[in-house]
């Protein structure tokens, strides 16, 4: 069963799921003549920020020499026939626990990614080769351009065993990069930087062109990296610095500068995977239940109200904002993680990771905003996520944020409150089902619901609607999770979509994060 993805126009360009999760490793040392000691120079963040500054005051140029002809041809299958060679991995010679392999490129990967080792010297070229790849069964040029250079890279490093590498981290195409944890599988991606997504004009897709890898210690438990980012309207510099465990993290410090001036700019954007699920009400000819990366976003205010927004695959674009000030995080979530749910041995989508973008620093007044694109095929990532501000920034401005990322499976373990578990709808009615009426059930779970006296009479369902009518509004334990479950009924507007909004409450105790909805009649 083939896990591509391919992309949708024009909203964005699906990058993570083409270079599949196949385990292979890989190696080789820059071997470019150092400069002399006395031009040493401690190279770090702001040393991109003024390359950025250089780029931005000349218009920009794509960096993509000619390729041979068969790359340019390539498909999916023959893009991923090519192999790093294992034996040639980054340090690999000395042992360090940080190794890289570089991608190839060919197929979508047009771009040319320029890949420098930082040491104790200073910054050096990785030079690209053709002996570094088993190009499969693709006829390739017995000699390939010098100028070729790479795509992009991944990162390996021992997360379960000291006697395996792991690949955890990849940075490849436009400035899409995913990572991680122990006992995960890839699924969500994110990017550097999201511009004028889902609007009717194209998107704009900023490219990192140029990253600068810190050289790691014999015991060093994370790697710092530096990213150059540009594109028509805006450069940038980025550090990254990822340490896996079983929950990776990646802390992410970003300025920006604004070449032109832009209609919407997307920071810390995410990217997944949702075709059908417990919310999906049309029918889906499928073996499987629930196929998704992701089932839902979430969202923390400024002032702590968790916000649970369930994923859907809509029939027509949809696009959701939600005015938060200073949000302390978002992230697209993958909460269900019951391999009976999903019943697929080769996806395991139960073990997608969940991503969580906590905020640093104050990031003001502006929107998480969800875009939600209609997919035939889990081959294609529709579901974004990115935090935009109220104003958009003019030509010639700059901004600085910072950000940690959380990719695990559980990144909500810290939480005592309830949390939606999982949301389901069907017809209305008692006996005989009435199909003018929607039914929603809700089960929320967490520590502080399971504490609660399963008999307690005070459990109030708090529910409400933009359009239509709620009716029965009940909430009881459900014994078989632990949580409680909210049953409400939707009385439509005919033809008429709905925004909804529920909680439990105990009094004057919020018990639950809020539950929010756009029921959109098929």
């Amino acid at each position: 069963m083939s896990r591509r993805r391919t992309k949708i126009i024009p909203v964005f360009v699906v990058v993570v799921a083409m270079l599949g999760v196949h385990p292979v490793f890989a190696s080789q040392a820059a071997q470019q003549p150092a400069p002399a000691a006395s031009q040493q120079q401690p190279f770090g963040f702001e040393d991109v920020w003024q390359r950025a500054q250089e780029l931005a005051r000349s218009p920009y140029q794509p960096d993509r020499p000619e390729l041979p002809q068969v790359f340019k041809d390539m498909q999916y299958d023959q893009y991923r026939d090519i192999r790093f060679r294992p034996e040639k991995n980054l340090w690999t010679l000395e042992s360090l626990p940080f190794q890289l392999q570089f991608f190839s490129r060919g197929f979508l990967y047009a771009d040319r990614v320029t890949i420098n080792v930082v040491d104790n010297i200073g910054p050096r070229m990785v030079p690209f080769s053709g002996d570094l790849f088993d190009f499969g069964k693709n006829q390739v040029p017995p000699r390939l351009p010098q100028n070729m250079g790479f795509a992009g890279f991944r990162v390996l490093y021992p997360l379960h065993t000291d006697e395996r590498l792991d690949e955890i981290a990849v940075f490849l195409g436009a400035s899409y990069f995913r990572a991680i944890g122990q006992h995960q599988n890839y699924g969500v991606s994110a990017r550097g930087l999201a511009i004028d997504t889902g609007l009717e004009k194209p998107e704009e897709f900023p490219v990192f062109r140029e990253f600068w890898i810190r050289k790691p210690g014999r015991g060093d438990t994370a790697m710092t990296l530096f990213a150059l980012l540009d594109s028509p309207r805006t450069t940038g510099a980025y550090r990254f610095v990822i340490q896996p465990a079983l929950q990776t993290t990646v802390d992410v410090k970003a300025r920006v500068l604004m070449r032109e001036a832009v209609e919407k700019l997307g920071i810390a954007p995410l990217t997944s995977m949702f075709y059908h699920g417990e919310v999906t009400e049309r029918y889906m000819d499928d073996f499987r239940p629930e196929v998704h990366d992701s089932d839902g976003l979430v969202i923390e205010s400024g002032r702590g109200e968790r916000i649970w927004r369930p994923a859907v695959n809509p029939v027509r674009l949809q696009i959701t904002p939600f005015e938060v000030e200073n949000p302390r995080g978002f992230g697209l979530m993958q909460r269900d993680r019951d391999y009976d749910h999903y019943q697929d041995t080769e996806a395991v989508y139960h073990s997608r990771p969940s991503v969580w973008v906590e905020t640093k620093g104050e990031w003001g007044r502006g929107h998480v905003e969800l875009v939600e694109i209609p997919s035939p095929s889990e081959r294609n990532d529709n579901l974004v996520a990115y935090w935009t501000p109220a104003v958009s920034p003019e030509a010639g401005q700059s901004l600085d944020f910072e950000y940690r990322m959380h990719f695990g499976l559980n990144p909500e373990a810290r939480l005592l409150g309830g949390r939606a578990l999982a949301t389901r709808i069907g017809a209305g009615g008692t006996d005989v089902p009435d199909h003018s009426r929607r039914k929603f059930v809700i089960d929320f779970t967490g520590q502080s619901l399971k504490r609660l006296n399963p008999n307690a009479q005070n459990i109030e369902p708090v529910c409400n609607t933009s359009t239509g009518e709620i009716a029965q509004a009940v909430a009881h334990h459900n014994r078989f999770t632990g949580g409680w479950r909210l049953f409400f009924e939707l009385l439509p507007e005919e033809g008429q979509s709905t925004d909804l909004r529920c909680f439990l409450r105990r009094g004057q105790d919020v018990l639950t994060e809020t539950w929010v909805f756009t029921w959109v009649p098929n």
